[in-house]
């Protein structure tokens, strides 16, 4: 058993917790919020303003296969870890779309051609016909070219966050309202000058771990929340659109998730009027019962990204890093995490056999 200090409590911080808990281990989590739950504010976690997408296939419009990968062993891992939550309602696996109105065909294909170089084995996008889209999402409607992600799956951020903290058990502390400053081999440095020792420190903070050797940058996302009763949709779908592609996610039968993939700006000032505009009326594109949604909230947060978009794990005695998620936080935060306990040798018997057969 380790004595195991983690600065930063978003998804990496709550799952490296709930993990390193179910292995027997003592964890202190700390982190500058207030509490555990999400502030909306622009400040806070920017997992609890993510879509929860775990779309590898999709990724491979901008990523490098490496991502998509560790984001298909991690569609495995989190159906695992949702039963273990006992919250199997917040993860599901219908496939993914892909949707273009009729101006935008020569921008699908492209994406398309992309997608298409896939490793031999991966799934390949299915072009569906008005019949055949009809069948498996009858609300939408106006939508001129689609196609099938099978196999993409997506989680419920708010809902797994909030279990992941809450079952962690007595094995964790938390430590809200406690920034920290520093994170070095076996300590955590906290802002108010403590210096706190451990057997293991983990520094997961995102944008609040950037210095000069971890080059970091916030990448802004913007949301709106919808309320939508009935609307109908049962999986996620991306809607190709002039300037960026939009996204359209599923939150239980009665609200849906809407957003644009990236924004290269670290304002964190209120969502604007023109990203509002767009993302409504994207949305309203291909639902047109959208018309009497409610807003429920506008929401934008920065995620942390690298030079090169891609995440970074370093290991070395007594301390662990995993920062530069990007937009790929919920696709691949599992597979990281697995991956790192593996190489810190805090993995228990069950997450090794887990990363085995993943």
């Amino acid at each position: 058993m380790a004595s195991i200090g983690i600065a930063g409590a978003g998804l990496l911080g709550r799952l490296l917790a709930w993990q390193l808990a179910r292995a027997g281990h003592c964890v202190e989590v700390f982190d500058p919020a207030a509490g555990p739950a999400p502030s909306y504010d622009g400040q806070g976690a920017a997992a609890f303003s993510a879509a929860g997408m775990l779309s590898p296939l999709a990724e491979l419009d901008h990523a490098e296969a490496g991502i998509a990968a560790l984001g298909w062993r991690s569609i495995a891992l989190w159906r695992d870890i949702v039963e273990q939550l006992g919250a199997p309602e917040s993860f599901s696996q219908r496939g993914s779309l892909l949707l273009a109105h009729r101006s935008d065909r020569g921008a699908a294909e492209r994406v398309l051609a992309r997608l298409g170089r896939a490793p031999a084995g991966w799934p390949q996008a299915q072009p569906l016909d008005a019949a055949a889209l009809r069948a498996l999402e009858p609300a939408l409607q106006g939508v001129a070219h689609a196609w099938l992600l099978p196999d993409e799956a997506q989680v419920q951020p708010p809902a797994v966050l909030a279990q992941l903290q809450a079952q962690a058990g007595e094995g964790v502390r938390w430590h809200w309202g406690r920034p920290v400053a520093q994170v070095l081999p076996g300590q955590v440095l906290a802002a108010d000058g403590a210096a706190l020792r451990f057997d293991w420190a983990i520094d997961v903070r995102g944008l609040g771990a950037r210095s000069a050797a971890l080059p970091l940058r916030g990448v802004r996302g913007e949301t709106v929340w919808l309320h939508a009763p009935a609307h109908g949709l049962q999986r996620p779908l991306r809607l190709l659109h002039p300037r960026h592609t939009v996204y359209l996610v599923p939150r239980g039968p009665d609200r849906l998730f809407a957003g644009a993939s990236e924004i290269e700006s670290e304002d964190r000032s209120p969502v604007s009027l023109r990203s509002a505009v767009e993302l409504m009326a994207a949305a309203h594109s291909v639902l047109p019962d959208l018309a009497e949604a409610r807003i429920e909230r506008l929401d934008r947060n920065l995620r942390p990204a690298l030079p090169d978009n891609a995440p970074r794990t370093e290991v070395q005695p007594g301390l662990l890093r995993i920062n530069g998620l990007f937009r790929h936080g919920w696709l691949m935060a599992p597979a990281l995490v697995a991956d790192a306990l593996a190489a810190c040798a805090l993995a228990s018997r069950k997450t090794s056999k887990e990363l085995l057969h993943a």
